[in-house]
């Protein structure tokens, strides 16, 4: 005070000299000064105003002006709000404010500022009200703190409200409802319970023993978990019970000090995910017991399906080889045709050509034969030297036949390969019956590879393998782009029996008749495959070091192009024979005769060609078939006249349908004077 003294003159101000203070006022001032909170008095009528160190921070600028000035001109822009204040303390009542906020634009403060005051009376000696005290303190942080709890309470509540499980708060070892959720108030059916004991809200959960287990959490302190527990659940007095199946936990809630003043309750309605697992349980059973009906019914039915199953993979043959057979005898049959032509016209000079021709037709349809007959198990063994590329190369017709016009077909014979020693029946009915797996699995299309080659298989090779002796092998591999087996697969697919393809699609003997005739020609099998990556099939047959036997030489693909006056036609045939036959008998009849092998060789004869008078084109041919060339070319030629071959018997008997005019079909095996016949006759109109 002596330094406020000093600092400012009193003696002006409405207070008058120090001295002349009375003593309450100088302990109220001295009060001040010592005080850590901002205060300060108003005395007398005029008001003066005294105030300590921590209020001057609030009077900022005015400060220390202010200083035993009138309080209510200090403070004129807020006297409205203080005037009232004061006047209630002089009058003797005292006033209290908590949590108010400054309401001032000055630096420093703003509307986020919050105080707590106090005014008092202040009486001097007599006992007169001679003044007003006030006692303030910022509770701006207070203010922002219990803000915060309370957005965080009603963040928590929504939560809690919101949240997909069911829970609750119990206070007190009565376990009184406190708090609840939607989740809880469903699952004890809408029930009132806030504000009541488990006990009381819940009759039938003391009864099922829940009661004992909330005692035992709150007396103990340790939490209960319990998983599908039962809970009979009695929305009303009398009314139905439901049974639901219950996941939760009791925790303790413990105070300051560790001591447990109630529980949380927390868990989850199971009771849909215990029906599903009991519905599946019994589903699981009964698909046991129908597994073992239907097992049973397979053992009895096994016999009979596997000799069906056989015929139905002869079957899959039967088309393809029914053409080349009818492909054959043509080659025959019109061969000894020219041959009695040639010899009534005493024309004896080329009869060679034609006589070779039927003769290698004939043999071609014998061992065609054979094949079946080896593919039926009707061929008794018969292991003799073999060379395996003249072999595979004779069953290029009856592949490309079996695997269709979707599958592109590249055979890779090994140059110089070894002769070895097998039954050649049962070699093509091992590649057939590999090439047939081939095309199976690739029922969009993809590509199929037949290689051969000379391989070594050495004394560590053997070793990784079960019955395998190393030494020199002939290797003859067929690959395939197709869906691939897996790990599982592969380590079954040479047992008997066992099969991927769909009932009535397959004997599961293939395979296993394949490791049978490589084991029992002292050689091995051997799959390597990756799930959608296409399949590769090994076959080791062990080197033989003698002569083979020589076979008939096949005839080679040639092209007649006779230049002729008179009408051109052009022959679409992928049998070298009959596609040699018909172009010599055209020629003899003054025909010009452009050959082509398959569907796009003659679709492009047609593109690039200035004239063509006729079309006779086999009705199979890989690429593009018959009826594809045919309309492709009336497209660029109309009214192109097209003559139809075909070796299938049920071809023919839909030609009604099958033909427009200007169109005619002959039947393979036919004679050269009908062929002649149908081509002046359609050329002729």
């Amino acid at each position: 005070m002596a330094a406020m003294i000093r600092t400012h003159d009193w003696a002006s101000s409405p207070l008058g000299p120090i001295e002349q203070w009375p003593q309450s006022l100088r302990s109220i001032v001295s009060l001040m000064l010592a005080s850590e909170f901002a205060m300060c008095v108003a005395w007398g009528p005029e008001l003066g105003f005294l105030y300590n160190d921590h209020y001057a921070r609030i009077l900022y600028d005015k400060h220390p002006a202010a200083l035993g000035g009138r309080l209510d001109v200090i403070w004129s822009e807020l006297w409205s709000d203080i005037g009232p204040l004061v006047d209630r303390a002089l009058a003797g009542k005292a006033s209290f404010f908590e949590n108010l906020p400054l309401v001032t634009n000055r630096k420093g403060y703003d509307e986020q500022t919050w105080f707590t005051f106090s005014y008092s009376p202040v009486r001097d000696e007599s006992g007169a009200v001679a003044g007003m005290f006030c006692s303030t303190y910022e509770s701006t942080e207070r203010v922002l703190i219990e803000r915060a709890l309370r957005d965080e309470r009603e963040r928590m509540g929504q939560m809690f409200a919101q949240a997909p499980t069911f829970m609750a708060m119990l206070r007190g070892p009565e376990h009184r409802f406190e708090l609840t959720n939607p989740g809880y108030d469903k699952l004890v059916g809408h029930r009132p319970v806030l504000g009541r004991t488990v006990a009381e809200a819940l009759p039938d959960a003391v009864e099922q023993g829940f009661l004992e287990l909330l005692d035992h959490v709150y007396a103990t302190g340790e939490p209960f978990t319990a998983s599908g527990m039962l809970y009979a659940v009695q929305a009303a007095p009398g009314g139905p019970v439901d049974d639901r199946y219950l996941d939760f936990v009791y925790q303790p809630i413990r105070d300051a000090n560790g001591a447990v003043v109630g529980i949380f309750v927390e868990g989850a309605d199971v009771t849909d995910r215990k029906m599903l697992e009991r519905d599946l349980q019994a589903l699981n059973a009964d698909l046991e017991q129908r597994v073992r009906d239907r097992t049973q019914e397979l053992v009895e039915a096994q016999e009979a399906l596997r000799q069906a199953q056989k015929m139905e993979a002869v079957g899959q043959l039967t088309g393809g080889i029914a053409h080349d057979f009818n492909n054959l005898l043509q080659g025959i049959t019109g061969s000894l045709e020219i041959v009695q032509r040639r010899v009534a016209q005493g024309r004896v000079g080329e009869l060679d050509r034609f006589i070779t021709g039927a003769t290698t037709a004939a043999n071609r349809a014998a061992s065609l034969t054979h094949r079946l007959l080896a593919f039926s198990r009707r061929q008794p063994l018969d292991p003799r030297p073999v060379k395996a590329n003249p072999l595979v190369a004779s069953l290029e017709d009856l592949l490309r036949r079996t695997i269709g016009e979707r599958i592109e077909f590249e055979m890779v014979l090994g140059a110089g390969l070894w002769t070895t020693l097998c039954d050649p029946n049962q070699l093509e009915n091992s590649l057939l019956n590999l090439v047939i797996n081939a095309r199976d699995a690739m029922p969009h299309g993809g590509k199929l590879t037949i290689e051969t080659c000379n391989a070594h298989l050495d004394d560590h090779f053997a070793a990784s393998q079960r019955d395998v002796r190393p030494g020199h092998y002939v290797c003859v591999c067929v690959s395939d782009t197709g869906t691939g087996m897996s790990a599982d697969t592969i380590s079954k697919a040479f047992e008997p029996f066992f099969t991927t393809k769909p009932i009535g699609q397959g004997t599961g003997l293939g395979l296993s008749m394949i490791y049978g005739f490589a084991r029992q020609s002292e050689g091995y099998a051997k799959i390597y495959s990756e799930v959608g990556q296409g399949t590769t099939v090994k076959l080791y047959l062990p080197r033989h070091y003698g002569e083979a036997e020589q076979d008939e030489p096949l005839p080679g693909l040639t092209q007649d192009h006779v230049t002729d006056a008179g009408e051109i036609v052009l022959v679409v045939e992928d049998d070298a024979v009959v596609r040699s036959l018909i172009v010599e008998v055209l020629g003899e009849l003054g025909y010009q005769a452009v050959e082509a092998h398959d569907g796009p060789t003659g679709l492009e004869r047609l593109r690039t060609m200035e004239r063509i008078d006729l079309l006779v084109t086999d009705i199979g041919l890989p690429g593009l078939n018959g009826r594809q060339v045919a309309d492709a070319g009336r497209a660029m030629r109309p009214g192109l006249r097209v003559l139809f071959m075909t070796g299938y018997a049920e071809n023919a008997a839909l030609a009604a349908g099958f033909l427009e005019p200007g169109m005619s079909m002959v039947t393979k095996p036919f004679a050269m004077e009908a062929l002649a016949t149908q081509i002046r006759t359609i050329i002729e109109g």
